[in-house]
């Protein structure tokens, strides 16, 4: 499965208010930031305000804040809100039908693959990936201990 540009810029741009969190942020700084065309940021940002996960102000001394704290802002619920078709193969599409339905067990493995991504989303919260990263942990990958 892969995530679609929208729902990769929309964390994006909850991953920077998350980290800037003392402040409002404008749509051109995230968009100068990430190198993204401001106007699809535009459109993105409109779309996260709409489902309640940002909150923008317009005019002198506006911009953008989380509309929750990170904690309540789940992964599974963005990705849901974010991605118009979910659907990996075509026949779980509305209205699609296949010849092997009722036969294939490849739709329910699919659906169980699907569910487990999502579980594995709902989960996690913004604020669980804004928390700083185990840097020995990383260091130890990078440096492995010397053979004796």
């Amino acid at each position: 499965m892969r995530l679609t540009l929208h729902t990769d810029y929309a964390l994006r741009v909850l991953l920077y208010l998350g980290l800037n969190q003392e402040r409002r942020v404008s749509i051109h700084e995230i968009a100068e930031r990430y190198g993204i065309s401001e106007n699809h940021l535009v459109k993105i940002v409109h779309r996260l305000g709409q489902g309640g996960f940002v909150t923008t102000t317009r005019g002198r001394g506006g911009g953008l804040v989380l509309a929750r704290s990170p904690a309540e802002i789940g992964l599974g619920d963005l990705v849901r809100f974010t991605e118009e078709d979910m659907a990996l193969v075509a026949c779980f599409q509305t209205g699609q039908s296949c010849l092997l339905t009722g036969a294939c067990r490849l739709q329910t493995l699919l659906g169980d693959a699907l569910g487990a991504f999502m579980a594995v989303l709902d989960g996690q919260t913004l604020a669980d990936l804004l928390k700083p990263p185990d840097w020995s942990a990383l260091a130890a990958r990078l440096h492995p201990p010397a053979p004796e």
